[in-house]
């Protein structure tokens, strides 16, 4: 099996609820699918839904499955699992093994009923909490930090339930007290989701509207609460591919409650000492698509910005500008822009090579990147070229790349990286290697060009990509702060853990 050399992020979750009387006719588990067909960027593996008619002794339909969303779900499934209400879930895994048993959303019976939970994060301090359940006698029977979330939410909490009415904002409450980050969670039970981001916001999460299809006719205006129902995601690019529009964002430690009477902010985690958010600086950099919004800006415009900065940090007198496909390629055309130099591809991608599980001989390594590669000859042969990538994180792909453009005729090739050098190991989501197979921790900078066979390379700065990203947030409490701790080692939170 070829080794995976990219950056990958935990997971994707999702949540619907149709608005109005009950039984409603919003296929609320279509809406679903196609949610999580729209994150499937965010993991690959395997994807589950759940759903609920929404009245208290209403039993949960539950479909998961390894693999692509499309490729686990039939319309047969999809008719099965009408609800009402319902969460879904798809996977990379960073703790548990990519197994059935760690397929999220967890289902737990309860004394109040059963709920559901899924979970995009890691918990800096999931060890620890391990640990204190087993000691309380509770049984786990994934290697997921998830269902030690799902395990925390069953106990009492501290502040009690008078009148034997289950308090689940209590429960969540104590949940972001022992443990600050990082998670953003869907958690389903009776007729509510409840949705919410640890108090540093790592993670993002986002509300949206479900409209009519009256609403995209363009023949009628609807009114604020004339919708259908109500959809929660961890990114907005899935809402047009449902009839949905962005709402708004779920602020760093609040949690919302989403019902068929509408959306209501309950609570907000404070975080400590007044310290401020640390939102994942690689979403925008890498992981989120890029017609997604996060904190008021499209993460495309944002990777522009880093193109035009990183255009100023690091010229380069050449003929060509280009990219290896394809998250880098805004990015790419700025700083071509920026520098008044033609853009134009070197590379035509392979989109359907997949993974092979066949394990490759010695002809087929050496082919390894002209596999997932055709080569635009004539657009680069004797020319000089400078190639923008997004991040480089082990270097095991540029180095290949780098040779075939030199064998298919570039006279010269420099490379140029729209964020700062990778470093240091993620404990909250990420897949990021060890601190011994980052590149920029084994091989010098200055010794980069020849390691990769490049006439130069350069990084964007630390400082230039924090100028890039938050030139344009629009932050409704004014709040701005990120995770920079791949780049720099300064984590939002310290741990024992770890």
């Amino acid at each position: 099996m070829m080794a995976d050399t990219d950056l990958h992020e935990a997971c994707g979750v999702f949540g619907c609820v149709a608005t109005g009387a009950w039984p409603t006719q919003l296929d609320v588990a279509h809406t679903i699918y196609l949610g999580l067909v729209g994150l499937q960027h965010r993991g690959q593996e395997s994807a589950g839904i759940v759903t609920s008619l929404g009245a208290e002794d209403s039993k949960f339909k539950t479909k998961k499955g390894m693999g692509l969303v499309t490729h686990i779900y039939t319309e047969e499934d999809i008719a099965k699992l009408k609800g009402n209400i319902g969460i879904g879930h798809t996977r990379y895994s960073t703790q548990g093994e990519s197994e059935m048993q760690n397929i999220q959303p967890f289902v737990v019976e309860t004394e109040h009923g059963l709920i559901a939970v899924a979970h995009n994060g890691e918990l800096v301090n999931a060890k620890s909490l391990k640990k204190k359940l087993l000691r309380h006698g509770v049984g786990l029977s994934t290697g997921s930090d998830s269902e030690l979330i799902t395990q925390l939410l069953t106990h009492l909490p501290e502040c009690g339930e008078p009148q034997g009415l289950v308090n689940w904002v209590g429960r969540i409450k104590r949940i972001m007290a022992e443990t600050l980050t990082s998670y953003s969670l869907v958690i389903m039970h009776h007729d509510k989701i409840y949705a919410l981001r640890d108090p540093f916001g790592n993670r993002p999460l986002c509300v949206g509207r479900l409209y009519p299809a009256a609403a995209f006719s363009g023949k009628k205006v609807l009114a604020d609460d004339d919708i259908d129902g109500w959809v929660v995601s961890s990114e907005s690019c899935n809402f047009n591919s449902m009839g949905a529009r962005y709402y708004r964002e779920v602020l760093p430690g609040e949690v919302i409650e989403l019902s068929k009477d509408g959306v209501k902010s309950v609570y907000i985690a404070p975080r400590p000492n007044k310290a401020p958010p640390a939102f994942c600086i690689f979403e925008y950099v890498y992981f989120a698509r890029t017609d997604s919004t996060f904190e008021g800006q499209m993460v495309y415009t944002v990777r522009q910005r880093c193109g035009r900065q990183l255009a100023e940090e690091a010229p380069v007198n050449v003929d060509i500008v280009s990219t290896v496909p394809e998250s880098a390629t805004p990015a790419a055309l700025a700083y071509a822009e920026k520098l008044g130099i033609p853009y134009g591809e070197v590379f035509c991608k392979n989109r359907y090579i997949g993974r092979t599980f066949i394990q490759p001989n010695m002809r087929q390594r050496k082919l390894g990147v002209a596999k997932k590669f055709g080569v635009l000859t004539e657009n680069f042969r004797g020319k000089r070229v400078v190639l923008i990538d997004d991040s480089i994180v082990r270097g095991v792909t540029m180095v290949p790349i780098v040779k075939l453009l030199r064998a298919e005729g570039a006279a010269e090739i420099h490379i140029r990286i729209a964020s700062p050098p990778i470093k240091y190991p993620c404990y909250m989501g990420i897949n990021i290697p060890t601190f011994q197979e980052l590149i920029a921790n084994v091989v010098p900078l200055e010794d980069m060009p020849a390691h990769f066979g490049a006439d130069s390379l350069q990084y964007l700065s630390v400082d230039g990509l924090k100028k890039a990203v938050r030139e344009g947030i629009k932050n409704p409490d004014g709040s701005t702060g990120h995770c920079v701790a791949c780049l720099t080692g300064e984590y939002p939170v310290k741990c024992n853990d770890w």
